[in-house]
């Protein structure tokens, strides 16, 4: 038995480092996103995206869907954009006499909510559902999303001409949020003078299949956390509660979900079991989004002082 469990977290191994692999052939230069971007999927989590146009984001969301070998579907998000335009809708058969459900482009297993605070909050609200439940539900049935299913929400900064901000209970569906930012200049001189990355997607192949996926997923909600460990996270979030720096601190939920973060960045590092390095590799990433400063400062740079703070197990 000890020698199969060896032989399939070396399986994983290799799958995860041909994910990444794949991704960086089209995202260049920027591996660390890619390794925040993967342990979010891992975590069965669901990804924000928030930065200027033009820097990658879309890209990185197809690229992951290709390399994953996820079903995809893009959802853009603008200001006339109707609930039932991502969930779906029933339609009446005369032939049948009966209501037929036609599935929105929320039922794929990735999907790209681009630019999704330029719709309107009642658009941006039809998410919540999908991303907490895994189903949506239409005239009183529900009905089950694929499985894995991850979405990718793209965000443009606030400052903006027609965005709306994501109301809170929208971002915290959000495990994690990520700023690509732009490249470096030995990546941006790789960029204009090779192909464009995104016409290189058509041809990346899948390293992962869906049911590896999910079994990768089953591995790190599973995996082992030391009373230490945990110690160290409920540190981390007494802090944000009473700090006095934050209008209010990290949720149960929100807890979950960084422990979840930490054990995917664990598996990606290779390890079985989760350290306080894993908690402050996503810490910022998982917490900074559903933070908002006293004073109106920003919430990762008080994050990052709260890290140098608390003493590590």
């Amino acid at each position: 038995m000890e020698s199969t469990q060896v032989a399939i977290d070396s399986l994983f191994q290799h799958e995860i480092s041909n994910l990444q692999a794949a991704l960086e052939q089209i995202i260049i230069g920027k591996s660390d996103v890619i390794r925040l971007a993967i342990t979010c999927l891992l975590a069965d989590g669901h990804l924000l995206l928030e930065d200027v146009p033009g820097v990658g984001k879309t890209t990185l969301a197809k690229a992951l869907s290709a390399a994953a070998g996820l079903d995809f579907q893009r959802i853009q998000f603008t200001n006339d954009l109707l609930p039932a335009d991502v969930t779906g809708m029933s339609i009446y058969s005369q032939e049948q006499e009966t209501f037929n459900f036609l599935p929105g482009p929320i039922f794929a297993q990735l999907v790209l909510a681009d630019e999704i605070n330029r719709a309107n909050p009642k658009s941006q609200s039809a998410l919540l559902e999908a991303m907490e439940e895994k189903s949506v539900t239409v005239d009183g049935t529900t009905h089950i999303l694929p499985d894995p299913f991850f979405v990718i929400g793209t965000q443009n900064p606030l400052t903006q001409t027609g965005t709306y901000p994501l109301p809170e209970s929208q971002l915290d569906r959000f495990l994690m949020r990520v700023s690509l930012g732009y490249p470096d200049e030995a990546a941006e001189r790789k960029i204009l003078s090779g192909e464009n990355p995104a016409s290189l997607i058509k041809e990346l192949k899948a390293a992962i299949s869906p049911s590896e996926l999910l079994a990768i997923q089953t591995k790190v909600a599973n995996l082992h956390i030391s009373d230490p460990a945990l110690d160290y996270l409920q540190a981390l979030i007494r802090e944000t509660r009473e700090s006095g720096k934050f209008v209010q601190g990290l949720s149960p939920r929100a807890g979950r979900g960084l422990l979840q973060a930490a054990r995917a960045y664990a598996v990606i590092s290779g390890r079985e079991y989760v350290l306080p390095d894993d908690f402050q590799a996503v810490f910022i990433n998982v917490a900074a989004h559903r933070l908002s400063s006293v004073n109106q400062d920003d919430s990762s740079e008080l994050l990052k002082e709260m890290l140098t703070k608390i003493k590590t197990p």
